[in-house]
């Protein structure tokens, strides 16, 4: 692997876990909340921060810059900037502006999101494959005035073969969320070396073990029914159809966190041993506090990872 690339740079600021920045999706975020948020994960001693976009009242880039200035050496990434909500070249323009500002301390993620998402901004979803090679290829098209030229990693969402197979070919590498350790080793099998390879993993820390996978099975189902391709490619990584179907134990296991830190920890550890650079860490709970406390309990199982 060449540490002297985007991807070399990426994985050396991200490290092997990072929280996502917990957020509200009924109340509009308070920005003093947000910047005691982003201090608390940089104080827990992740090295990496996550923040999602659902195309609402928020821009992820504008909070990231604001995020970024409040804390001192954690990097920021978008998990995931959706590609509805800004054109390619200016999504480009202001990834260039944040690592230029901020360097070795920005990633960008991108995705293409939901249909409904496309609806908000006005504009048709088509068809995703289509639509993000579109993208990504209209990212670097001249623009004045011109863009920073300051170097970022650029990834993917990608839970199936093909937009992996895109992101391979036209950016730094791919986050898949939600998919089994079987999923990160066919995904870095797919890859190569050289490329990012983020996994986003869901979790619950909670003493009451039945508590526990109770509160991620709920989210895993909730997971497979906004997306139903999914629970074909559970089928095709060695899942029975009736256990997707049932929500099945060993499922819940496989794709979610859950119970004691030093369980959760040992789920993050088969992602990196199965090729994972990183692991970006969404937190459950039922506010906002909550989830922070989340990632602030599991941080001490994570404090061996190299």
């Amino acid at each position: 692997m060449d540490d002297t690339t985007v991807v070399g740079a990426a994985r050396r600021s991200l490290g092997k876990a990072g929280g996502f920045v917990p957020a509200s999706f009924t109340e509009p975020p308070s920005i003093d909340g947000q910047r005691e948020a982003a201090r608390r994960i940089e104080a827990a001693g992740y090295r990496a921060a996550w923040s999602n976009e659902p195309v609402g009242g928020k821009d992820v880039l504008a909070q990231v810059a604001v995020l970024l200035a409040a804390t001192e050496r954690l990097t920021f990434a978008t998990g995931i900037a959706n590609i509805w909500a800004r054109i390619p070249q200016i999504a480009n323009a202001a990834a260039a502006l944040l690592a230029q500002a901020y360097p070795d301390r920005f990633v960008l993620g991108l995705g293409v999101g939901y249909p409904q998402q496309a609806e908000v901004a006005g504009r048709e979803f088509g068809r995703p494959l289509a639509t993000m090679r579109d993208y990504l290829e209209r990212m670097k098209t001249p623009v004045q005035p011109p863009a920073p030229e300051a170097p970022y990693a650029r990834i993917v969402a990608a839970n199936g073969p093909k937009m992996v197979a895109l992101a391979a070919e036209l950016a730094d590498g791919v986050m898949p969320a939600g998919m089994p350790a079987t999923f990160t080793a066919r995904t870095r099998e797919q890859l190569g070396p050289d490329k990012l390879l983020v996994v986003g993993l869901g979790f619950t820390v909670d003493a009451d073990a039945d508590r526990a996978r109770a509160a991620a099975r709920d989210s895993v189902a909730a997971g497979i029914a906004r997306s139903p391709s999914r629970a074909a490619a559970l089928v095709d990584l060695g899942f029975t159809a009736d256990e997707v179907a049932a929500v099945s134990d060993r499922l819940v296991d496989a794709l979610s966190g859950h119970g004691s830190p030093e369980r959760i920890a040992a789920l993050i550890r088969e992602h990196l041993d199965a090729g994972a650079d990183h692991v970006a860490l969404i937190p459950g709970g039922a506010s906002v506090g909550a989830s922070l406390e989340q990632l602030e309990v599991l941080a001490p199982a994570l404090a061996d990872l190299a």
